[in-house]
């Protein structure tokens, strides 16, 4: 398989796209990296919600009483990491933190379904099991939304012959930028 590096552009962002709807894409389930407030690395695996291609953002959502919302206020330094169909992308950007009732936030909030909204109602992630919500009330409080803004695309195609790996760099406005292949 070879690909313009304009095609990789337009097929990678479909790809991301259509894994907002398909929760059999592999690109629906990212990991999401990023540094704590220890200097530690962190990787989850999170939903991906919503992709702006035009701005090459990604939604994902979290609990702002996460260690990683606190981590995130101090670095916000991402790599994304996906793999679907022998296409592995990693996605290096920085996270907005969009705070519970924001704009962002309140629209993001009016688009899940009540069995999700009611996730954010538990007891803070990471604490004891057994431990009590912090405030019994509206989930809403808790939720949270991280537009990760896309700087650095590595794509690359795995397999057993002929692997290919190309970068693409976009500008805070989204604009590709530059293009190039380099050695898998």
């Amino acid at each position: 398989m070879t690909l313009r590096l304009d095609e990789i552009d337009s097929d990678c962002w479909n790809a991301l796209e259509n894994a907002v709807k398909d929760l059999e894409s592999g690109f629906h389930f990212l990991t999401v990296a990023s540094v704590d407030q220890q200097g530690k690395p962190q990787a989850r695996t999170m939903v991906l919600r919503n992709v702006d291609r035009m701005h090459r953002t990604l939604q994902i959502h979290t609990d702002m009483r996460s260690p990683k919302w606190q981590a995130l206020g101090s670095n916000q330094d991402v790599t994304v990491l996906g793999y679907s169909n022998k296409t592995q992308l990693r996605l290096q950007g920085t996270a907005e933190l969009h705070v519970a009732h924001s704009k962002v936030a309140a629209n993001a909030w009016q688009r899940l379904s009540r069995r999700t909204q009611k996730t954010y109602a538990g007891a803070a992630p990471g604490s004891d099991i057994g431990t009590s919500p912090n405030e019994v009330g509206n989930p809403e409080n808790n939720f949270g939304v991280l537009l990760i803004r896309i700087s650095l695309l590595d794509w690359c195609w795995l397999a057993r012959e002929n692997n290919q790996r190309a970068l693409l760099q976009y500008n805070v406005a989204g604009t590709l930028t530059s293009c190039k292949w380099v050695n898998p």
